[in-house]
């Protein structure tokens, strides 16, 4: 093996031989082995490399296949090893802190979540269960002229977030709270509440891959169905809502389970050109209009 291209080869074969996993910033061996080479040449991640047929010398060469061996033994996200992910085309600080960000929920940040709302100067955006704030940040960098408060119960996951709104700049605009759900705010009203919680059942985490077993557990899995934490906020969500106001939360396969606990509310489950599916938009009134099915779900719930 002599140039890069071959050792992309070469990295992807050993991957897919060893049956890893991919879903956490790539979908594919040969992407993640490109991403490998990328990192071990200091590139970045936006596909400007085109020096696919230069030499590696032998540090380089060491380092990947240290690399690799690590993928491969570890059975862990690749970004965990690199420090890094990529999402709506920012670069985000990672650990084993937080999870690896890879939401469908990219595709509507560009767009300022147009048509749905309008988010103008003054604007207020609350990310609930942001882990490494990409999704509070990524925000922010897209829309300049709103201010975003990230929310999330875990200060080691805030400590993360913290240097990822330092990386970006964007201190100014994003506001870290560490928060169990919505005890720490108050007095005020969000043009968008959006959020990526918790809402994996214990028995479908029992099933997943290793890699997703190296995320943090409290970031994936929430109670027997997964539903937990997302029915607070659905319950909490009106009162910090502006009446103009929409939520956005992702429930991924708990979606069956959500529409079967709450026939009659008024999902609107978003399409993405991209892929990815289980992330539902509430207006204002909507859920205004289904609060008392929540609280009776809720109230059920409690008394199992």
């Amino acid at each position: 093996m002599n140039t890069a291209e071959d050792w992309l080869e070469y990295c992807a074969i050993e991957m897919t031989r060893a049956g890893l996993f991919f879903g956490h910033g790539t979908d594919n061996a040969h992407d993640e082995a490109a991403w490998m080479l990328l990192h071990i040449f200091g590139a970045p991640l936006d596909g400007s490399f085109t020096q696919w047929h230069r030499h590696l010398d032998e540090s380089e060469q060491k380092a990947l296949e240290q690399l690799l061996r690590q993928r491969i033994e570890k059975r862990c996200p690749l970004a965990y090893l690199t420090g890094v992910a990529r999402f709506c085309d920012l670069d985000f600080i990672v650990t084993p802190d937080v999870l690896v960000p890879r939401s469908p929920l990219a595709e509507l940040i560009p767009e300022q979540f147009s048509p749905w709302l309008d988010l103008r100067e003054g604007g207020r955006v609350l990310d609930m269960c942001t882990g490494g704030a990409c999704i509070a940040i990524a925000i922010a960098v897209n829309t300049p002229e709103i201010s975003v408060d990230a929310v999330d119960i875990s200060s080691a996951a805030l400590a993360v977030a913290a240097q990822n709104v330092a990386r970006h700049e964007v201190g100014g605009q994003v506001r870290l709270v560490q928060s169990d759900l919505f005890a720490e705010i108050s007095g005020t009203q969000y043009d968008l509440i959006i959020s990526n919680p918790p809402y994996v059942s214990a028995d479908v985490f029992a099933l997943l891959p290793a890699e997703y077993r190296a995320e943090p557990s409290a970031g994936l899995v929430c109670g027997e169905d997964g539903l937990d934490i997302v029915l607070k906020i659905l319950d909490a969500s009106p009162k910090h809502l502006a009446e103009n106001g929409i939520l956005i939360v992702e429930v991924g396969e708990s979606a069956a389970a959500l529409v079967e606990l709450l026939p009659s509310a008024p999902f609107l489950w978003l399409d993405f050109h991209h892929g990815g599916d289980g992330i539902f938009l509430l207006e204002y009134d909507q859920l205004i209009a289904c609060q008392a099915d929540v609280r009776a779900v809720l109230e059920q719930r409690k008394n199992v």
